[in-house]
């Protein structure tokens, strides 16, 4: 089954979302969030333009947080980044 844009955009939700309510995260939910932002940038049918600017930003945490000694810390300094990017996804997926 493939996921629809919105569908991504709903995952990438959920994950960052729980990465910052929990404070936790494991590779391989770092490797789908990048995974996930890679397919973003790749289908160009992303229509807010403030999205489409986070998720480099996006990518580069997931990426960061694959090879980060302790994932708590890693969340905690990107604690505000990922509640910004969690409001603009949120907004994102009720267009």
């Amino acid at each position: 089954m493939t996921l629809t844009v919105q569908n991504q955009i709903t995952l990438l939700y959920d994950l960052l979302d729980e990465h910052s309510g929990e404070h936790f995260g494991n590779i391989s939910e770092y490797q789908q969030i990048r995974r996930l932002v890679k397919s973003l940038l790749a289908n160009q049918e992303i229509s807010n333009d403030q999205l489409v600017q986070l998720l480099p930003e996006i990518y580069n945490y997931g990426l960061q947080g694959e090879s980060a000694y302790n994932a708590a810390e890693h969340i905690s300094a990107n604690k505000e980044n990922i509640e910004n990017w969690v409001n603009v996804l949120e907004q994102t997926r009720l267009e």
